[in-house]
C-alpha cells in the first residue's frame, strides 16, 4: 500500500476467476503486478494511469477518478460511509476516533465487493 500500512481486500467471484486467469502469466513471481524492470518490485504508482493513457483515456478518465466513481455508485446503492472508506483503505481524519475505531468491516465488505463485481459485469464487459 501506498502508506505502508497492511490493506485486506475482500474478494469477488469474479475477481478470483481473473486471478486464476492471470496464473499462468504471473505465477512465477511473488507479486501479482511486478515491476517490469525488477520482479521482485511492485509495479510503478503510475502503471495504471499511463495504461489508461495507452487505451485513450488521456485527459478523460485516471485510476483516481474510477475510485471516486466506485464510492459514488456505492453511496448510491446504500453502502454505510464507514465501510466505503474502510474498502477504499482511507484513514480516519479525527485523531479521536482513529484511536478507538479500528473495524475492518470484513463481512459487509465482502458484500460491497461482490456487489460491485455484479454491478460491472451487468455493464457487459468483462470485470
Amino acid at each position: 500500500m501506498k502508506m505502508g500500512t497492511e490493506h485486506v481486500v475482500p474478494m469477488s467471484r469474479q475477481a478470483l476467476a481473473v486471478l486464476d486467469e492471470l496464473r499462468p502469466l504471473t505465477g512465477s513471481f511473488e507479486l501479482l503486478f511486478p515491476n517490469r524492470d525488477n520482479p521482485a518490485k511492485c509495479m510503478s504508482e503510475n502503471t495504471l494511469l499511463y495504461g489508461m493513457y495507452a487505451l485513450g483515456y488521456h485527459s478523460k478518465a485516471t485510476p483516481h477518478g474510477l475510485r471516486a466513481t466506485a464510492s459514488t455508485i456505492l453511496h448510491e446503492m446504500g453502502f454505510r460511509p464507514d465501510v466505503i472508506e474502510r474498502q477504499l483503505s482511507h484513514s480516519e481524519r479525527s485523531p479521536v476516533r482513529a484511536a478507538y475505531h479500528r473495524s475492518e468491516y470484513l463481512q459487509e465488505r465482502r458484500q460491497l465487493m461482490q456487489t460491485w463485481a455484479d454491478f460491472v459485469e451487468s455493464l457487459g464487459g468483462k470485470p
